[in-house]
């Protein structure tokens, strides 16, 4: 019984913490905050929901998250320029549908590299070009291993990526509900770990009057 209820409260403590960290990030960010890729390579994000500006995105150094065939969602670095070789402060996790179609086009619809070259000049503003993105930090204790999962694959592949990149989750937003519930959740779990506890306590004390 003793073990039921303190499962009962550690689950409890960690939508707790749960909670309150989706509380304090959707009451820290009540919008993006906007900034220039320029400065946010000089100093740290301002907030977790940032809209980013001026970047230029290099799609023929974007990276597959899957490893594989099935494309889902790409690493893409954005720099205040367009040199291929320049620190890459951040990376962009898009699953935006016409970048994956570009992407995989790109990947996959070419016999020669000459074919791919032409696609590539053809489309040279969608691969190289300057675009404004919206998203969320990629960090925490709950998703510091996606985050090094990530960097992992950058580096793979000898990117010049700086050591305190930003990763940001394009189109990601503060959650605004599910802090409430886990934070509701853990208040009302905890509440009934105290009522289980009074009602062993008193269960104890009857069967010692007896």
């Amino acid at each position: 019984m003793n073990r039921f209820r303190f499962t009962i409260l550690a689950v409890c403590m960690v939508l707790l913490f749960l909670g309150v960290t989706d509380l304090r990030l959707f009451f820290n960010n009540p919008e993006p905050a906007v900034v220039s890729i320029s400065e946010l390579e000089q100093s740290p994000a301002p907030r977790e929901w940032l809209t980013v500006k001026d970047g230029y995105w290099n799609l023929e150094q974007a990276i597959s998250t899957t490893g594989s065939i099935e494309l889902e969602a790409f690493l893409v670095p954005v720099r205040s320029s367009q040199d291929p070789d320049a620190e890459i402060r951040l990376i962009v996790e898009t699953r935006d549908p016409q970048i994956i179609e570009l992407l995989q086009t790109d990947g996959f619809s070419f016999d020669t590299l000459a074919e791919r070259d032409a696609f590539r000049k053809e489309n040279h503003d969608l691969f190289f070009g300057r675009r404004e993105v919206t998203g969320m930090l990629i960090g925490g204790l709950i998703e510091s291993g996606n985050r090094d999962k990530l960097l992992g694959l950058a580096r793979e592949l000898n990117l010049p990526v700086s050591e305190d990149v930003i990763l940001l989750s394009q189109g990601k937003e503060p959650e605004q509900f599910r802090g409430f519930f886990f934070t509701i959740v853990a208040i009302l779990g905890t509440l009934k770990f105290v009522q289980l506890v009074r009602s062993g306590k008193r269960s104890t004390a009857e069967l010692k009057a007896q």
